[in-house]
């Protein structure tokens, strides 16, 4: 089994040493300084659930889709921040001979919607997603650190399609280190996966503290709680289900299980807004105001944290 890597950040090197683990060949598509760590160093898996690396003569990295070969990869991850989709759905498009017949691309990111940009070239049957509950770090340009678990990664379809041809992949991905299952309901997966990153990603990146540090303030707590209540409301008005049938069902989970097995996490939004880079909170939180306006359901937590986030990116030359 062959598969490219789009997308080299933490998620990307993590995954991609799990799988090389497995036995798959493993290629990456990255640039600059990325690419050239990769290919001087190879990729490594560090942290939690032991090491796992990618030695540079066992794997390809190029910074150019024409430079693999037709029919290489039987699956392409897609690790990319959700800002990069449309520009990475058109250059997979112009170079969609190196996707086998039979391949899918599987989205391994953050938000909800990210599906939409790849649709306007490649099929429902050709496009799946990923929930990723599972901490990753870059501490180099070629190193990734696990640094929480709280459940499998889960592979899937949105469309109610057949996810046996995901099976494969989900089947290396654990065996190389890293729980992986196919999912029948990828959807109600999403969304429980945007309920945790609503509450916990622009309010920890906010305060600039690791999730853990949120759930020992009855401040924090309490905006949590309002945060939590209006995911909710806004999703089931867009007519998704999730697996908890009320918020106050969800925060029993969330508070007693999500928040202490991922506790020193620092949030994806966190490390970039750290790393002077925009966030993805406009397929996150964003995605909630958009639905919100759509079925005008108040969301004023939400609004105010996201328009907090939007000002700490347009203002961070200024400080």
């Amino acid at each position: 089994m062959h598969c490219l890597i789009v997308g080299a950040g933490a998620i990307g090197v993590a995954v991609g040493a799990t799988l090389f683990q497995a036995g798959c060949t493993v290629s990456f598509y990255a640039r600059g300084a990325t690419k050239e760590a990769i290919a001087a160093g190879g990729v490594r898996r560090t942290g939690l659930f032991g090491p796992a690396e990618v030695p540079p003569d066992a794997l390809t990295v190029a910074d150019d889709y024409g430079a693999f070969p037709p029919d290489s990869f039987d699956y392409v991850l897609i690790s990319v921040k959700a800002m990069a989709n449309p520009a990475v759905a058109a250059a997979l498009a112009a170079h969609r001979e190196i996707l086998k017949p039979e391949g899918r691309l599987v989205l391994m990111q953050n938000g909800w919607g990210n599906d939409g940009a790849y649709l306007d070239y490649f099929s429902k049957e050709q496009v799946c997603s990923a929930r990723v509950i599972t901490g990753f770090q870059r501490t180099a340009p070629n190193v990734s650190n696990v640094t929480v678990h709280t459940a499998p990664i889960l592979l899937g379809s949105l469309y109610g399609l057949d996810v046996s041809p995901l099976e494969p992949l989900a089947r290396c991905i654990d065996a190389g280190g890293i729980p992986c299952q196919v999912t029948d309901d990828v959807t109600a997966a999403l969304w429980a996966k945007m309920l945790y990153n609503c509450a916990l990603n622009p309010l920890g990146a906010v305060l600039g503290v690791h999730y853990g540090a949120l759930g020992e303030s009855a401040h924090t707590v309490a905006i949590m709680n309002d945060l939590i209540d209006e995911v909710f409301a806004v999703m089931t008005a867009a007519g998704y289900v999730t697996y908890w049938a009320t918020p106050e069902d969800y925060r029993k989970e969330f508070y007693g299980k999500l928040l202490p097995d991922t506790y020193h996490h620092n949030s994806s939004t966190l490390q970039d807004l750290r790393r002077h880079q925009p966030t993805e909170i406009d397929a996150l939180t964003g995605k909630i105001l958009e639905l919100a306006e759509a079925h005008r359901i108040p969301v004023p937590a939400n609004t105010m944290l996201y328009r907090q986030v939007k000002a700490i990116e347009e203002m961070d030359g200024l400080r």
